[in-house]
C-alpha cells in the first residue's frame, strides 16, 4: 500500500510538471517508462492526462508489441491507429490513452447524473453548480484540476445521453437528443408553425390521452423522416417521467467500452485513415476472431489477412535488405502465395494432410482472400484447426531455415504437425462451451391461477406490427382471444413487450384479479421478473409494466417455449394481415375455432 502511495504521488508530481513545462524530455520519458504504466487507469480515472503524455503512453505500448531492440527499433508494420481498430474492423483492439483517459472521465460525469445523493455529486455541485444542473454547469473561475477533467469527459457524455420519453415534460422538444434514429441533433423543424414562447418540450407532440403521439402535430412541425422515427419510439400509457439514459448500449447504461467506442468514432469523423484488409467484411473478422483455435494461431493468421508477414518480398518492400529468393526452394521470389501454396514443401504438406481438395477453385493470386474464402468453406473447427496448424507448420519450417540453417524432411515435418494438431485440437475441446440446455419457464412468486394468458407478437419490417392474446382454461381450451395492431412499431422486441402491456390490460377489463401471463420472449420475461426496466429501446414500458405487475399481486409471468405458444402466435399473425379498422371489429376465437 506504501508503494502504491509512492508511486501514485510521484506520478501526480510528473504531471503537475509536465502541465507546468517544468521536466525535459529526458526526465519525462525517465518518468514514464518507471511509473506510469504502473498506474495509469488509476489516475486516468481521476485527472486529465496531458495530450504529450497520452502519446508518449502509447508509444510505449507499441515499442513493447513490435518488440525493442537496445540500438534501434523494429519494423512497426502496422500504423498505431489501425493496431487501435476494433477486431472487428481489422485491428487488434488496443486502447488509445487519450479516447480512453476520456471515456474514464465520462464514467465520473454519468455517476454525478445517476446517483445525484452520493457524496461526490454533492461536493461538485455545492462548488460549481449549487442552482443548476451538470449537464449545464461551467468550469468557472480557478476550477480544481479534477472538475476540468470531468467537464472534460462531459463533453463525451453528452454526445451518447438520450432522454427516454415517458410522459415528454422534461425532454426539450428541440435541443434535447431524444429521437434515437435522428442524427445529428437538434433536429430540423418548421419554426413558424412552433408554439411561441420559450423552448416547448415533448409533450407538445403527445396527445392529451397520452399513450400515443399527435400525428397532425407532428406532420406540421417536422419532416417525413423525423415523424417516422418520432412514430417509432412507444409511448407508456401511465404517467411516467423522462429518463436520461446512455444511447450507446443496448440497457441504456453507461459503460467505459462503449464510451471508447463512441470516442473513437468522433475522432473518425473528423479524419478518417485507411482502412485495413479491404477484402474482410465485418462479419468475416467476427467469425474468425469467434473462431475456436489458439489465440497465438489468430495472430499468425491476422498477420496474414494484413500481408504484414516478414516474407522477403515485404521486407525488401520496407527497404530491408535481403535475398529476393525462397529460403526454402530458392526457386522463385518469397510471397505469401508462393510460400503458403506454390512451394514445394508447401505442395507436399497440403497433400498429405489429406486438404488440397479444399483449395480448389478459390483464387490463388492473393492468398489472404484465398485463405478468407477457405475459412468460410471451412465449418468444422477441427477441420479449420488442421487448415490453420499446416499454414503455422510452413512459416515454422521456413523460419528455421533462414534463422537456423535447419531443413527438416518432409516426414518429420507431417510428424510433428500431427503431434501439433494434436495438442491444439485437445485444448480446443475443453474451452468449447457446453451444450445449451433446453431453456426452462422460470416462474415468479405469487399467485397463480388455473386460468393463463399466453401472448406474442409478429412484426413487418418497415411498416408496423401485431400482437395476438389468448386466454385457455386448466383442460387447454381457448376461451378468449384478440388481436392489436401497433402501428409505425417494427422492432421484435418493442412489439413483444407491447403485446404483453396490451395482454395485462385486457385482463383487468375482463376483470380477471388472478392470471398466469405466459410468453417466448425470455429476455424481456427475465427483466420483468427481476424487476429491471434499464434498456436503452423499450425501458419506459418496461417499467409501466414492472408497475402493473406490482399493483395486481395476482398476476405473474411465466415463460414458455415457442412450440407451447402456437396459438398466440397465429393470432398475432393473422391480426398483422387484417386492415386497422377490420382488426379492431374481427372475431378472432371464431376464427380460431375454424383452424384449429
Amino acid at each position: 500500500m506504501a508503494t502504491f502511495r509512492y508511486l501514485e504521488e510521484k506520478l501526480l508530481e510528473c504531471l503537475q510538471g509536465w502541465k507546468q513545462r517544468t521536466l525535459s524530455w529526458a526526465a519525462k520519458e525517465t518518468l514514464i517508462k518507471s511509473i506510469a504504466l504502473a498506474l495509469p487507469l488509476h489516475v486516468m480515472s481521476c485527472f486529465r492526462l496531458p495530450l504529450s503524455m497520452c502519446r508518449l503512453l502509447d508509444r510505449h505500448v507499441a515499442r513493447f508489441w513490435w518488440g525493442v531492440e537496445e540500438g534501434h527499433s523494429r519494423i512497426r508494420w502496422v500504423s498505431w491507429r489501425n493496431m487501435c481498430r476494433s477486431k472487428h474492423e481489422g485491428g487488434m483492439g488496443f486502447r488509445r490513452f487519450e479516447q480512453f483517459n476520456q471515456a474514464l472521465l465520462a464514467k465520473i460525469g454519468w455517476q454525478i447524473l445517476s446517483e445525484p445523493d452520493s457524496l461526490l455529486a454533492k461536493v461538485y455541485k455545492g462548488k460549481y453548480f449549487p442552482n443548476g444542473t451538470f449537464l449545464s454547469a461551467t468550469a468557472r473561475s480557478r476550477p480544481s484540476w479534477g472538475w476540468q477533467g470531468v467537464l472534460y469527459g462531459r463533453q463525451l457524455l453528452e454526445r451518447g445521453l438520450r432522454w427516454q420519453i415517458g410522459n415528454g415534460r422534461t425532454a426539450s422538444l428541440l435541443h434535447s437528443n431524444w429521437i434515437p434514429q435522428v442524427h445529428p441533433w437538434p433536429v430540423r423543424y418548421n419554426p413558424r408553425v412552433l408554439p411561441a414562447g420559450g423552448d416547448p418540450t415533448v409533450s407538445e407532440v403527445i396527445s392529451l390521452d397520452g399513450g400515443c403521439w399527435a400525428e397532425d402535430k407532428l406532420g406540421q412541425w417536422f419532416e417525413p423522416v423525423t415523424c417516422n422515427a418520432i412514430k417509432d419510439i412507444p409511448l407508456p400509457r401511465q404517467n411516467l417521467e423522462d429518463k436520461l439514459i446512455w444511447h450507446a448500449t443496448a440497457d441504456g447504461v453507461f459503460s467505459v467500452k462503449s464510451a471508447y467506442h463512441l470516442a473513437v468514432s468522433v475522432e473518425r469523423g473528423i479524419g478518417r485513415w485507411r482502412q485495413l484488409a479491404s477484402w474482410m467484411d465485418k462479419p468475416s473478422w467476427i467469425r474468425f476472431w469467434e473462431a475456436n483455435i489458439p489465440p497465438k494461431l489468430k495472430v499468425f493468421c491476422w498477420q496474414i489477412f494484413n500481408r504484414v508477414l516478414p516474407t522477403t518480398e515485404a521486407l525488401r518492400e520496407r527497404g530491408v535488405e535481403v535475398l529476393p529468393r525462397c529460403p526454402v526452394c530458392w526457386a522463385e521470389s518469397e510471397t505469401m502465395e508462393h510460400l503458403f501454396l506454390d512451394c514445394p514443401v508447401a505442395h507436399a504438406l497440403w497433400d498429405l494432410s489429406g486438404l488440397e481438395h479444399l483449395g480448389q477453385g478459390l483464387p490463388r493470386h492473393t492468398f489472404p482472400l484465398f485463405l478468407k474464402r477457405l475459412m468460410n468453406i471451412v465449418n468444422q473447427a477441427p477441420l479449420l484447426m488442421k487448415v490453420v496448424a499446416i499454414l503455422w507448420r510452413i512459416w515454422r519450417s521456413r523460419n528455421w531455415v533462414v534463422f537456423e540453417g535447419k531443413q527438416y524432411g518432409i516426414p518429420v515435418l507431417m510428424r510433428q504437425f500431427h503431434q501439433q494438431f494434436e495438442e491444439w485440437d485437445s485444448l480446443a475441446a475443453v474451452r468449447l462451451p457446453n451444450p445449451c440446455a433446453p431453456l426452462m419457464g422460470h416462474q415468479s412468486s405469487g399467485v397463480h391461477s388455473r386460468v393463463s394468458c399466453r401472448w406474442d407478437g409478429a412484426t413487418r419490417a418497415g411498416s408496423h406490427s401485431a400482437g395476438g392474446m389468448v386466454i385457455v382454461d386448466d383442460k387447454g381450451a381457448t376461451v378468449w382471444a384478440a388481436g392489436i395492431q401497433f402501428p409505425h412499431i417494427d422492432a421484435p422486441p418493442v412489439v413483444e413487450l407491447l403485446a404483453l402491456r396490451e395482454a395485462i390490460l385486457w385482463a383487468l377489463r375482463l376483470g380477471f384479479t388472478a392470471m398466469q401471463f405466459e410468453g417466448d420472449a425470455k429476455v424481456i420475461i427475465d427483466k420483468i421478473n427481476r424487476a429491471d426496466a434499464s434498456d436503452s429501446q423499450m425501458g419506459v414500458i418496461l417499467q409501466e409494466v414492472i408497475n402493473l405487475l406490482a399493483v395486481h399481486s395476482g398476476f405473474c409471468i411465466r415463460f414458455v417455449g415457442r412450440c407451447n405458444n402456437r396459438v398466440a402466435h397465429l393470432v398475432a399473425r393473422k391480426a398483422l394481415s387484417l386492415y386497422p379498422a377490420t382488426c379492431r371489429s374481427f372475431d378472432f376465437q371464431a376464427w380460431l375455432s375454424s383452424r384449429m
